[in-house]
């Protein structure tokens, strides 16, 4: 349990304040009648003895008369609900009325979080309340403080306990377990991975065995067939061991927020979460991050600790406002990547004009790998576009926000000319349309 710092000072409650109106407007009345006066007279009197006997009871125990703790785990997954456990044991002998107010981190800007039960004597409870981080970093609790109750509900005490507790939040390590699972079990279908049907037979060889109804005719050995006097087939496995490289750009159009979070933590969710599905897959998981310059270079690698170095890079991960420099990303990839490689890019083009720029290094890019660019739809230009018109102003306002949102689309088609595959996505879809993708690209043979 956490350490106890017992504040003696006594809050009076709601109760006490309308008992003190109610006598005091008792004894005004009294001046027109003695049988209101000495009635108003003996109540006070009465709840001067009932705050005696309440703080008797709430004040005469030992420092051993409620204990408390909080339970955190090592660390929050960024993004999502996130349990916090309290624990609770009342020591008293009469049933309590509690009023818990927990010290959360500042960065939940919470200030008037609390929560109320109600504890037999001798009870022990345990009470669970969810966070939702949406930044990375160290979160710092406070102290656990409890206003404490006994029946007659005149004063309550304050109990303290010094319960001071760091976490870090981490990239969405729950949505990677989520997709792990559902991977393992053959479930992706339902969270919108869709099934792609593979074309060709750019796989690797793995064994000839004997036919099963439902096998393609295509894959009949002939030779074997004739060998062993009844149909034999060819079996193939994906080709394993490719180099698939989560690229992020650190630049100031991934600061850009999407409830709650930046463009560049769901960026930072979706790379932990394509990194694994690449390892499920017998692929090798890599990583790079890059602003002004490159910030972090994680090489492929298929090894079992590798998901953890690449968690604790994407943790250390922040964006600025430097412009991206893709040429500095481009002369780095030439000289460190040396195997054909997918490099799902993830960035953002807010103009026709902003994506030209970048265009001739990403084609250069794909000369010599896989080069897929994701980026973001503004969902709230969308709905400025679906919107009815009013007036004059709505008018213009509408007609802008189609101008951006058929820049998007052009930003695709420009991509596609230039040998660069693309992914426009809004951010609450971006993991599920970028596992699509790889699925696609690894069932066609691409890489």
């Amino acid at each position: 349990m956490a350490k106890l710092r017992i504040r003696g000072r006594i809050f009076f409650t709601k109760l006490f304040y309308y008992s003190v109106g109610a006598l005091a407007l008792l004894i005004a009345l009294g001046q027109f009648s003695t049988l209101l006066f000495l009635i108003g007279i003996l109540s006070l009197g009465l709840l001067v003895a009932l705050l005696f006997l309440d703080a008797i009871l709430l004040y005469s125990v030992d420092s051993n008369a409620m204990n408390a703790g909080r339970t955190l785990d090592e660390r929050l997954s960024n993004g999502d609900n996130n349990t916090i456990r309290l624990h609770f044991q009342n020591n008293y002998r009469f049933p309590i009325t509690m009023k818990v107010i927990d010290e959360i981190p500042i960065q939940f800007q919470e200030r008037n979080f609390s929560l109320h039960l109600i504890l037999k004597p001798g009870q022990t409870e345990n009470i669970n309340y969810e966070l939702r981080p949406v930044e990375r970093g160290e979160y710092h609790f406070g102290s656990l403080n409890l206003l404490i109750q006994s029946p007659l509900r005149l004063i309550e005490r304050r109990w303290t306990f010094s319960n001071n507790q760091m976490t870090k939040v981490y990239p969405s390590f729950k949505e990677m377990k989520q997709f792990e699972m559902m991977a393992i079990s053959n479930r992706l279908t339902e969270i919108g991975i869709k099934k792609v049907r593979r074309i060709g037979h750019q796989m690797e060889f793995d064994q000839i065995r004997e036919y099963t109804k439902g096998d393609d005719f295509r894959t009949i050995n002939w030779k074997a067939t004739a060998r062993r006097s009844h149909l034999m087939v060819n079996q193939y496995q994906e080709e394993k061991s490719q180099q698939v490289i989560s690229v992020i750009d650190l630049g100031r159009a991934m600061k850009m927020p999407f409830e709650g979070m930046t463009l560049l933590d769901y960026a930072i969710n979706t790379s932990l979460v394509m990194s694994k599905i690449a390892m499920l897959k017998d692929d090798k998981a890599g990583l790079i991050t890059f602003n002004n310059q490159i910030r972090t270079i994680v090489s492929p690698q298929r090894s079992g600790k590798q998901m953890q170095v690449i968690m604790e890079a994407l943790y250390n991960q922040n964006t600025g406002f430097e412009e991206p420099n893709i040429q500095g990303l481009y002369t780095t990839i030439r000289r460190k990547i040396h195997h054909r490689s997918l490099l799902i890019i993830y960035s953002n083009f807010e103009s026709l004009s902003s994506a030209k720029r970048q265009i001739p290094m990403l084609q250069k890019l794909a000369y010599d790998h896989l080069v897929v660019v994701v980026f973001f739809e503004n969902t709230e230009l969308r709905q400025l576009t679906e919107n009815k018109a009013a007036d004059m102003e709505g008018i213009y306002i509408k007609t802008i926000a189609e101008k951006f949102a058929y820049d998007k689309k052009l930003i695709v088609r420009e991509l596609k000319r230039h040998g660069v595959h693309s992914i426009l996505t809004e951010p609450g879809k971006l993991t599920v349309d970028t596992i699509n993708k790889y699925l696609e690209l690894k069932a066609r043979g691409y890489i």
